[in-house]
């Protein structure tokens, strides 16, 4: 019997949750699966899947990554899904197949334009990370290897990171059209190669600044709810964030955090107005005033 040790951790709304392995397991790549049928080569990510709620599974040597399907919290299962691992593993159950262990996974990347002229969207088809990463300097990416190692191009300004892709805003030094494709190439060779996206310790900007932990009020707590369900899935096709900073119960004003490919685009305003505003004043009538932003 073996003796492996899990433990899983989640941000609360988050839909991706990460078991961290102790000791690691004996895998030299990242293998990322959609569906049941993707995992018929890993017996632990098909164990997974078996599960109603769990919609992807990412194996690593150290930590597993699984994202939910909307149907429930990660609170009220993250506890019996690491007992599970844990049970799975130490009774010697197959992690992967050597055929998949010795099979290299194709890994694309694709570059996509932005509302933001000064900012391109970099999509890789697995998981790069479980939450959201930002880097405004190299002096950001201790725990960050491949943004540190971006920021060694001279055009490279700011570094965002969601899920499955990386948003990098660019100095005007440079054209798009003569650095995409540099860029792109060397973000898929990164991934390819196996190596460290960011680390298990990285803690970014963007929870300091956006998501403080401090007890919300109902109506900051439907603002962020709102935001989370109807803002968030739009911005995040254009490369960008936008995430709940304060409320002013007497001015009634709602303060935002811009992100990535948001922050400092030239139709953010219009988005703010005509988006955001509306869409807070309709929903929580007599409640919000007006919504303004500071770019993250």
């Amino acid at each position: 019997m073996s003796n492996y040790t899990v433990k899983g951790r989640c941000k609360k709304g988050n839909a991706i949750a990460q078991f961290s392995i102790h000791p690691p397991l004996a895998i030299q790549k990242s293998f990322s699966f959609a569906s049941i049928d993707e995992a018929k080569d890993a017996p632990l990510a098909q164990q997974l899947f078996y599960l109603p709620f769990v919609k992807a599974v990412t194996l690593e040597a150290t930590e597993i990554k699984i994202e939910r399907f909307n149907i429930l919290e990660w609170e009220e299962v993250l506890s019996e899904v690491a007992e599970q691992l844990q049970k799975y593993l130490n009774d010697g159950g197959n992690i992967i197949s050597d055929s998949l262990s010795n099979k290299l996974v194709p890994v694309t990347v694709y570059a996509e334009q932005t509302p933001n002229p000064t900012v391109m969207k970099f999509v890789a088809n697995k998981l790069l990370v479980s939450e959201i990463e930002e880097y405004k300097s190299i002096d950001d990416t201790q725990n960050a290897p491949l943004a540190q190692a971006l920021f060694h191009f001279p055009y490279v300004k700011e570094i965002f990171m969601d899920n499955n892709y990386i948003s990098i805003t660019k100095y005007e030094v440079a054209e798009w059209e003569e650095i995409t494709m540099e860029l792109r190439e060397f973000i898929r060779n990164h991934i390819a190669e196996g190596k460290a996206i960011v680390t298990e310790t990285q803690k970014t900007k963007s929870e300091t600044v956006a998501a403080p932990l401090i007890e919300r009020t109902e109506t900051e707590a439907k603002i962020i709810s709102i935001l989370e369900e109807y803002i968030k899935p739009a911005v995040a096709s254009d490369g960008g964030n936008i995430a709940f900073s304060q409320y002013d119960e007497n001015s009634q004003e709602v303060e935002v955090v811009l992100q990535g490919a948001c922050s400092g685009c030239p139709s953010s305003t219009i988005t703010l107005k005509n988006g955001i505003e509306n869409m807070l004043k309709e929903m929580m009538p007599g409640q919000v005033s007006s919504v303004s932003a500071i770019n993250g």
